[in-house]
């Protein structure tokens, strides 16, 4: 087996997560995959593999070798298909998104994606979990909050603040809370993914979380703004999700006293360099000049500017 052959053999290891896995998507015996790693070890003079019985894992020196080979294969593929690849775009393409960014800003953009490039097919999975773009199906995924470290690239679609909110019911029933402390005699919605963490406030130059009770755990934000329009509780949900709730007064705006000014930012992910395809190219730049989160927030400014901004005693 040459060196290409070698990377091929080992970023199917990764993928199919065992070496029989591995021997299988690639039509060799188990030992051939083995006598390549251990080939591939020696050349290299260190472990990629840490194995075990039950289980497989990359080394820091396997993380670093197989981020390359994903490079260097990519970069050969984009090459080859320079050359063959037709004018016209084709083939598919993963999409991945957060359910309540997907719903507000993806989907009402692929329709006319779609019209443009007829022989492309948008595979769509709208969900708050984390997708592995590396060694899954999905070539973009859009995320809203902190991104973690990672060897994909990035790039920021616009950004969002947050926003304490309630139903009109809710507030007929329990009142509505004049500062952030009273969040503990409330009911409150929380993310199971944020369980440990609290809602920020600010006063003056007082910045300070706040933990409050949570009545219901949800993992989505979708799941929270169905709830909240319910009247289960108080939500802090990001504006871009609620400001067309807020605009129609079916959600109101609490504690923007307190509004600490946070923001949350939403960036699409793929894998970056020579080797992306054009097809999923054409969909980045799509999504990026057709997202507007800015013109999304607008319909709720007048609601802001006079939500609950009374301090206790004010």
């Amino acid at each position: 087996m040459d060196r290409l052959g070698e990377m091929q053999a080992f970023c199917a290891i990764v993928r199919q997560g065992s070496l029989a896995g591995a021997a299988r998507a690639m039509g060799l015996s188990p030992s051939a995959i083995s006598k390549t790693v251990s080939r591939l070890e020696a050349r290299l003079g260190g472990r990629l593999l840490a194995r075990s019985t039950r289980a497989l894992a990359l080394t820091a020196e396997g993380t670093a070798y197989h981020a390359a080979c994903l490079r260097i294969l990519a970069e050969m593929e984009a090459a080859e298909r320079a050359v063959a690849e037709p004018d016209t775009l084709q083939g598919r393409i993963g999409l991945n998104a957060s359910m309540a960014f997907g719903n507000l800003f993806i989907l009402p953009l692929i329709p006319d994606f779609l019209e443009r490039h007829p022989a492309v097919s948008v595979e769509i999975g709208l969900s708050d979990s984390m997708v592995d773009l590396i060694g899954g199906d999905v070539d973009i995924a859009i995320r809203v909050g902190p991104l973690p470290d990672s060897a994909l690239t990035a790039r920021k679609l616009g950004e969002s603040p947050r926003v304490v909110v309630a139903s009109p019911a809710y507030l007929d029933r329990h009142g509505a809370p004049r500062h952030p402390e009273e969040l503990s005699a409330h009911r409150c919605l929380r993310f199971t993914f944020r369980r440990g963490g609290g809602w920020l406030f600010r006063d003056g130059e007082r910045l300070w979380e706040v933990a409050p009770p949570g009545s219901a755990f949800v993992d989505s934000g979708e799941t929270a703004r169905h709830l909240v329009l319910g009247g289960a509780g108080i939500a802090r949900l990001g504006l871009f999700h609620v400001a067309r709730d807020i605009a129609a007064g079916r959600l109101v705006p609490l504690l923007e006293a307190f509004n600490p000014g946070d923001r949350e930012e939403a960036h699409m992910l793929f894998m970056g360099g020579a080797g992306l395809p054009r097809r999923v190219r054409a969909l980045l730049e799509h999504l990026a000049a057709g997202v507007d989160i800015a013109a999304a927030l607008a319909p709720a400014g007048p609601a802001l500017a006079s939500a609950w901004k009374v301090r206790p005693g004010g």
